[in-house]
C-alpha cells in the first residue's frame, strides 16, 4: 500500500540521516532515556522521576518515524505502508516475542505470584494494546502492588499504534498541503489538544488513565513530528552561525534540565500532569533538534560509544528489565525502600538485563530485521546442523523453543486469579469479622470505653504490655493482612481494617467507635500504605484522631513500607508527629523490615506469614516501651 506524489521533490527531510536510516546521535539520547526508566525501577525513591525516559522515547520515536518517512517520499516519490509495517514488525516484534514466552516460562517455573492476571497482560502485549486492556482493567501503574510482568510495555502499545495511524495522517498531510508551516501547525494542535485532554481527564486519586492513554499521552510522539516537520528546511538553519554556536550549549542545558525532572518530579504530583511531562517532552525535543549538522561536543557525547551500545539495544533492554527484576526479587528480596539498597540483587539485574539484551540484539532482532523471520530460522537451523551431527538429536533449536512455548502455555492454562498477598489480606478481612462479632459491643459503658477515662493507667503496671481487649487497631490492608498474627498476641483486640483506607479516611473510625462508647485505652493506627501524608489532610487527619483520643490514651503509630517515593518522608512526618504527643510512640515496621526483607510478599509491601508475626511482635515492643503512662 503506498501513495504517489510526482511533487515530492519539493519535501525536504532533516539531514544527518545515516545510509541506513539512522540519526547519528539519537542512540546516545536512547541510553539516557532507558537508564532513566532503568534506575527508576531500582532506586524509585532515588530517582522519583525517571519513568520520564518513556516521554524521551516518545519525542524520538516521533521525529524518527517521521523523518524516515519524509526521507522515503522524496527519494522514491510515496510511501509504501506495507514495506514500512514489516520492518516495524521485523524491528519489534521478535524481542517482544522471546521476553513475553520466556517470562512467562520462567515465572511458572519460579514464581506462580508473578503470572496472576497474566492473561489479560499477554494478551495486551501481543496485540499491542496494554495501555487500553490495563486502564479497562483499572490498573494503577504507580500502586505498589499493581507490580505486573508486563507493566512497562503500556508504552510500547502507545508507540506501535502511533506507527499503525501516523503514516496514513501523514499521507494525508502531505497530499493536502506543500506548506511545512501548516503541516507543523498541525502537529503542534495535535500536542495541544492531547495535552489538554492530559489535564482535563487527570484524576489524583490515580492517574494512571492520563499516563496510559494514547489520546492523553501522545503529545511527546506529536512534539517529535513537529520537530520533523521544523528541521526538514533545515539548510538555511545550520548554515546560521548563530545556531551552530548554540547548538551545545541548548543540547547541554536540555539534558542537563532533564536530569533535573528525573531527580524532583514525582508521579504523583499534579503539576507533573499539568505540564510536568510536556516540559520533559519539549527538552527531549531540544536535545535532539541539534544532533543534525556538524558535530559538537554534545553529539560527540551522544555518539559515545558505551551509550551508544546501550541506546542501539534499549529496546531490549526496557523489554527484559521488568521481567528480570521480579524474578530475581522472588531469591533475592529487597528491602523496603529500594531494590538497590541490596547490591547483590541490583547487580544480578542489571548483568542478566544486559546479557540478554545483547544477545537478543545480535542473534534475534539484528537478524531478523535484516533478513526476515523466514531467512533467519533458515540460518539458525543450520547452524546446529554440526551440532546434530555430533549429538545425533535433530532440531535443538526447535526443542528448545518447543520447551519454552510449553512453559508458557501451561503458565497461561494454570495461572493463579489471585496472588499471596492478595489472598492474605482477604484471609484477614475474614479473620477480621469473625473475631469482631465475638468482641465488638454495638454500645457500653465499661472503663475501657470513652465514657469512663478516669487518671488509671491504660493497663497494670505490673504488665509488660496490655491484654487484647484493651486495644483497638485500626490500619489499613497491611493490618488486615497481618489479623491472624495481631490476634494470637492480642487475644480479644478489636481491629478495624480493610484495604485502601487512608489516614483521611480514618477520623470518621475512631470517632464511631468513640460515639458509641466502645472505643478502648490503647489505639493501634497504620495507616499510610496507599498514600501516606502526600495531602495535607492527611496529616491534619492525624492530628485530629490524636485530639480526640485524648492525653490518656496511649497510641501506637505503625509507620509505612513501600517502594513509593514518599515512604521516607511519610515515616519522617509520623515520627515528627509522634514527638509532639507524649501518649504516642512509632512502632519502626519500616526499620524491621529493611533488616529483614524476606519477610515481605514480592509487592513488597504486605508481610507474608512470617512477616506477620514480626508486625505483632513490632507493636508489642512499641507497647512495652510507651509503657502503661
Amino acid at each position: 500500500m503506498s501513495l504517489t506524489d510526482e511533487s515530492s521533490k519539493s519535501i525536504d527531510v532533516p539531514p544527518a540521516v545515516s545510509g541506513g536510516g539512522r540519526i547519528e546521535g539519537l542512540d546516545g539520547l536512547r541510553a539516557f532515556a532507558v537508564l532513566f526508566v532503568l534506575v527508576f525501577h531500582l532506586w524509585p525513591t532515588t530517582l522519583p522521576g525517571g519513568f520520564l525516559g518513556v516521554d524521551v522515547f516518545f519525542v524520538i520515536s516521533g521525529y524518527l518515524i517521521t523523518t524516515l518517512l519524509l526521507r522515503e517520499k522524496k527519494k522514491t516519490g510515496r510511501i509504501a505502508l506495507s514495506a514500512f509495517w514489516i520492518r516495524r514488525a521485523r524491528r519489534l516484534l521478535p524481542a517482544l516475542l522471546l521476553v513475553v514466552f520466556s517470562a512467562v516460562a520462567t515465572a511458572w517455573l519460579v514464581n506462580e505470584d508473578l503470572l496472576v492476571n497474566i492473561r489479560r497482560q499477554v494478551f495486551g502485549a501481543l496485540t499491542f494494546s496494554t495501555n487500553w486492556v490495563e486502564i479497562v482493567a483499572g490498573t494503577d501503574y504507580f500502586a505498589d502492588s499493581a507490580r505486573s510482568l508486563f507493566v512497562t510495555f503500556w508504552s510500547l502499545a502507545v508507540e506501535e499504534q502511533f506507527y499503525l495511524f501516523w503514516p496514513i495522517l501523514l499521507l494525508g498531510l502531505i497530499t493536502l498541503t506543500t506548506s511545512r508551516g501548516l503541516r507543523l501547525t498541525a502537529a503542534l494542535i495535535a500536542a495541544a489538544t492531547s495535552v489538554a485532554l492530559m489535564a482535563v481527564l487527570y484524576n489524583p486519586q490515580s492517574p494512571t488513565r492520563v499516563y496510559y492513554g494514547t489520546d492523553t499521552h501522545s503529545f511527546g510522539l506529536m512534539i517529535g513530528v513537529a520537530l520533523a516537520f521544523a528541521l526538514s528546511d533545515s539548510d538555511r538553519l545550520l548554515s546560521n552561525k548563530l545556531w551552530s554556536a548554540l547548538r551545545p550549549v541548548i543540547g547541554f542545558a536540555a539534558l542537563a534540565g532533564l536530569m533535573v525532572l528525573v531527580v524532583f518530579v514525582e508521579s504523583e504530583a499534579p503539576w507533573t500532569y499539568h505540564g510536568g511531562l510536556l516540559l520533559a517532552s519539549i527538552l527531549s525535543a531540544a536535545t535532539v533538534s541539534v544532533l543534525p549538522g556538524h558535530s559538537t561536543i554534545f553529539t560527540k557525547l551522544c555518539k559515545i560509544r558505551a551509550l551508544a551500545w546501550v541506546g542501539e539495544r534499549s529496546y531490549g533492554i526496557y523489554l527484559w528489565h521488568w521481567p528480570v527484576l521480579l524474578v530475581v526479587l522472588t531469591f533475592i528480596p529487597a528491602s523496603a525502600d529500594s531494590i538497590g539498597s541490596g547490591w547483590v540483587a541490583v547487580a544480578i539485574v542489571i548483568f542478566t538485563t544486559f546479557v540478554l539484551s545483547a544477545a537478543s540484539f545480535r542473534w534475534i532482532e539484528v537478524p531478523i530485521r535484516n533478513n526476515g523471520f523466514k531467512a533467519t530460522w533458515a540460518a539458525i537451523r543450520g547452524s546446529f546442523q554440526p551440532i546434530s551431527k555430533v549429538f545425533g538429536v535433530p532440531g535443538i533449536s526447535a526443542a528448545c523453543a518447543l520447551a519454552v512455548l510449553i512453559m508458557a502455555v501451561l503458565g497461561l492454562v494454570n495461572a493463579p486469579e489471585k496472588s499471596r498477598a492478595q489472598i492474605a489480606v482477604e484471609l484477614g478481612e475474614q479473620a477480621i469479622a469473625e473475631q469482631n462479632a465475638k468482641h465488638l459491643p454495638q454500645n457500653t459503658n465499661a472503663p475501657n470505653g470513652s465514657a469512663n477515662l478516669d487518671s488509671e493507667p491504660a493497663w497494670p503496671a505490673d504488665q509488660k504490655i496490655p491484654t487484647g481487649d484493651r486495644i483497638v487497631g485500626f490500619g489499613d490492608s497491611v493490618m488486615s493482612g497481618a489479623a491472624p498474627a495481631v490476634y494470637e498476641r492480642f487475644p480479644g483486640i478489636i481491629v478495624n481494617a480493610r484495604p485502601i483506607l487512608q489516614w483521611a479516611d480514618a477520623p470518621g473510625l475512631v470517632k464511631d467507635m468513640i460515639d458509641k462508647g466502645t472505643m478502648r485505652r490503647v489505639v493501634i493506627l497504620n495507616f499510610g500504605t496507599n498514600a501516606g501524608f502526600k495531602e495535607p489532610a492527611s496529616e491534619q487527619a492525624l492530628r485530629d484522631i490524636l485530639n480526640m483520643l485524648g492525653p490518656k490514651r496511649r497510641v501506637v503509630l505503625v509507620n509505612t513500607v513501600g517502594v513509593s517515593y514518599w515512604v521516607p518522608d511519610a515515616n519522617a512526618r509520623l515520627a515528627e508527629i509522634s514527638a509532639e504527643y507524649p501518649n504516642t510512640i512509632v512502632a519502626d515496621w519500616y526499620s524491621v523490615v529493611k533488616k529483614t526483607p524476606n519477610i515481605l510478599h514480592r509487592d513488597r509491601t504486605h508481610p507474608n506469614e512470617a512477616g506477620i508475626v514480626l508486625y505483632a511482635g513490632t507493636i508489642a515492643d512499641a507497647l512495652a516501651a510507651l509503657g502503661p503512662g
